[in-house]
């Protein structure tokens, strides 16, 4: 483990990376990004294929992390800073006092994605879910139900965004995802890798329990409030989640965990 460095000054250009935390993760990182508490810190460090690049903790915090930071390269630093500076660099309090930058792996599209995956394969395609908190537990859910992959439009928000990894409880992290291109057709790259599309909507025309797994399934999930687009509906086996009389919507991190369990069963 490389020795922890004190920083004593939030103005300090080695934490540079760390400083207004909120307001950076907002314009975008240029391929890193922000990790933050100590069980997504342990994903990043030991089974995330994205690269950690130094860790800023709370003072109060070394001690018990050196388990988990002995291994770690001398190349990788460890910052130290006291609750008060802490929080001036990164803009807010700081309550698990556990931040780490790391490098974002290399993202191929989603056809090439799409084309390393098992002869039977299950995946979430999301369409203009901007919430990182939907997205974040879509990605729990994923890796919970073993999906193999996650593909998303432009529509949506970033799964390395530090709140959805967050939420994710790390699973942003490891469960590989890629973007649509805004030129491809969805539906005919899935189509084309032998995959059964399974549009999610309260007026879908199939059951849940009704819906048989496919080798290759891929469950297509919209924002809130408006859901899928209709020519992605108007294309796609659609499929609804029956519910109690006068009730007909649930959120859509929810319908991505009963889905994925239904399918993962199959």
């Amino acid at each position: 483990m490389p020795p922890v460095i004190p920083i004593d000054d939030p103005d300090d250009p080695r934490i540079a990376a760390y400083r207004n935390v909120r307001e950076r993760d907002l314009v975008g990182r240029e391929g890193l990004f922000i990790a933050e508490g100590e069980v997504v810190l342990r994903i990043l460090l030991q089974h995330s294929r994205h690269r950690p690049l130094s860790l800023l903790l709370a003072e109060n915090r070394v001690a018990a992390l050196a388990p988990l930071t002995t291994g770690l390269p001398d190349e990788v630093p460890v910052y130290a800073a006291g609750r008060a500076v802490l929080d001036a660099i990164v803009g807010f309090p700081l309550h698990r006092g556990i931040l780490a930058l790391g490098r974002r792996a290399a993202e191929p599209g989603a056809g090439g994605l799409l084309a390393t995956l098992p002869p039977r394969a299950l995946v979430a395609a999301l369409f203009g879910i901007g919430n990182h908190d939907n997205v974040g537990g879509i990605f729990r859910n994923a890796a919970a139900f073993g999906a193999d992959a996650v593909l998303l439009d432009r529509g949506c928000c970033d799964p390395l965004y530090r709140k959805a990894i967050r939420v994710s409880v790390g699973a942003a992290l490891t469960v590989p995802f890629a973007w649509f291109d805004p030129s491809e057709d969805p539906l005919e790259l899935l189509a084309r890798h032998g995959f059964e599309a399974l549009a999610l909507s309260p007026r879908g025309g199939t059951a849940l329990a009704d819906v048989a797994r496919a080798d290759r399934a891929a469950v297509l999930l919209g924002s809130e409030g408006p859901g899928l687009p209709d020519a992605l509906l108007e294309r796609a086996r659609s499929v609804r989640i029956p519910m109690a009389p006068g009730f007909d919507s649930l959120n859509v991190a929810t319908t991505s965990g009963i889905v994925l369990h239904h399918l993962a069963q199959g």
